[in-house]
């Protein structure tokens, strides 16, 4: 499932959840990391990004 954010630059993100691998604050908002070394920086709290990837049930299980 996929969830929308809006990036530092004030474009739409748009993230798949069952993609994320580690998620982090950040001065500017909060980053989320996919693998192979990529990641996005999104404006929402980290609190808000993961209620609402965890909303989907598609988080990966730890």
């Amino acid at each position: 499932m996929f969830v929308k954010f809006v990036s530092v630059d004030r474009v739409p993100v748009v993230v798949n959840a069952s993609q994320v691998s580690f998620i982090s604050s950040v001065e500017d908002g909060t980053r989320i990391r996919f693998g192979e070394g990529r990641s996005v920086t999104v404006t929402e709290p980290m609190d808000e990004v993961l209620h609402r990837l965890d909303q989907t049930h598609q988080l990966p299980k730890i």
